[in-house]
């Protein structure tokens, strides 16, 4: 791990985070007094941003999140750098589009659904277990997306079928870490500026995804990052098992 923390310093981890949301969340929580930890797996501009973060001590680490040994010794050594994790935002995830369900191969469905729900239960687990051993409350803030409702759209029905389980996870998560006062909630972003949301789409695809937001135009990645360092403080001190739905007004319910 590159960086150093004083023991007692409010950390929170960010996985994703050289990703176009990610970098702004990191950015927004280090803006508010955290110490961040970013995680990503690659790491093309993960030191830059971690560097460029307002505030001092930040580090970053480059990990794969499905590679569950690598950060188990990871969390070991964070724990003993810091002493306080406050707080996860899990926002590492792969994306793989497909033509039509029949293109959508075992190894598609398989790469998916490990990094985006199985490696989400194990890091939650082992991130509140770290907090329960050091008698900390925290906040856990997973991502879904608004495909966890609709299904998914443009070739994302894997993609759409992990978050969908990612929302169910939190709220079973929620109900078991209540009593260690850590709470557990999802953001569900809609459609966001972001490379990964341009991925594999042609121009009249992402203006037909646009058409459907009420709002008419995709979220700045920004706005987003505002939604996470809502749940990750005080302020949200009395919301857990929630899915906070930040789509222009596409997922009305």
């Amino acid at each position: 791990m590159t960086g150093t923390f004083a023991t007692g310093e409010r950390t929170v981890v960010v996985t994703g985070a050289a990703g176009g949301i990610g970098s702004k969340v990191c950015t927004r929580l280090a803006s508010d007094g955290y110490r961040i930890v970013a995680m990503d797996k690659k790491l093309t501009g993960l030191a830059d941003i971690a560097a460029t973060l307002p505030g001092q001590g930040h580090a970053h680490h480059e990990i794969d999140i499905s590679d569950r040994a690598a950060w188990h010794a990871w969390l070991a050594d964070l724990a003993a750098l810091t002493g306080h994790v406050a707080g996860l935002v899990h926002l590492a995830a792969e994306l793989r589009r497909a033509s039509d369900i029949f293109s959508i191969s075992e190894d598609d469905w398989d790469s998916q659904i490990d990094t985006n729900l199985k490696s989400t239960f194990f890091l939650n687990r082992a991130v509140a277990s770290q907090m329960i051993a050091n008698g900390n409350p925290g906040s856990i803030v997973n991502f879904a997306s608004q495909g966890w409702l609709t299904g998914g759209l443009n070739g994302s029905l894997v993609y759409a079928a992990s978050k969908g389980g990612v929302v169910t996870l939190t709220r079973g998560l929620a109900r078991t870490l209540a009593p260690h006062l850590i709470r557990v909630n999802v953001v569900a972003p809609g459609f966001v500026d972001t490379p990964m949301m341009r991925s594999g789409m042609s121009n009249s695809q992402l203006q037909s995804s646009i058409d459907m937001v009420p709002l008419g135009r995709m979220a700045a990645p920004e706005e987003i990052a505002d939604v996470v360092a809502f749940l990750v403080g005080e302020e949200s001190r009395y919301i857990t098992g929630a899915t906070l739905n930040v789509t222009g007004g596409q997922l009305m319910y």
